[in-house]
């Protein structure tokens, strides 16, 4: 099984049901192992929208790297995401992090995320889980990519509730 990390945001409908909603239907694919508190932060590229919530869950699959996107974008799908403009509100956004310490580049793919190092919603929440995790092309742990950002302030640890990852996976919360 591969180690992967992933990032997920909301800005759309009821935010915490949607995260709860995704990490529901990704634990019925794959092995979730940790999630992370749940953040609220500024939206990037596109200021003219709700706040996000933001957080991040450690899984193990056998799933190969295109396989996990197309589950992930069938995620997306299913749960009302359409396409839009870069950066527009969106009620669920997905995206693969890390893959084990693999390198993909491919026009529908690019592990590890190519901002994930820009990113404070990204950084702070993977920062829970893998605090020592080697970025494989950027030679750097993502407690030191962290340490490098400037718009930390912008994230916000959201103090209305976090996910049980074992009752997600028996579907008793």
């Amino acid at each position: 099984m591969e180690e992967v990390h992933l990032s997920l945001g909301s800005n759309m409908g009821n935010r915490k049901s949607n995260l709860r909603r995704a990490l529901i239907m990704l634990s019925r694919e794959v092995n979730l192992k940790k999630v992370s508190s749940i953040y609220e932060t500024e939206p990037v590229g596109y200021s003219e929208q709700p706040l996000f919530l933001n957080m991040a869950c450690h899984i193990a699959t056998n799933l190969d790297p295109n396989e996990l996107l197309q589950l992930i974008k069938k995620i997306e799908r299913d749960m009302g995401r359409i396409s839009g403009f870069p950066n527009s509100p969106r009620p669920i956004d997905i995206d693969i992090l890390f893959y084990s310490d693999m390198i993909v580049k491919t026009v529908d793919l690019v592990i590890p995320h190519p901002r994930l190092h820009e990113r404070g919603f990204v950084l702070t929440p993977l920062l829970e889980l893998a605090p020592q995790l080697l970025h494989p092309t950027l030679k750097k742990s993502v407690i030191e990519l962290a340490a490098e950002l400037d718009n930390q302030k912008a994230v916000r640890k959201w103090q209305q509730g976090e996910f049980d990852v074992h009752a997600i996976r028996r579907g008793t919360f």
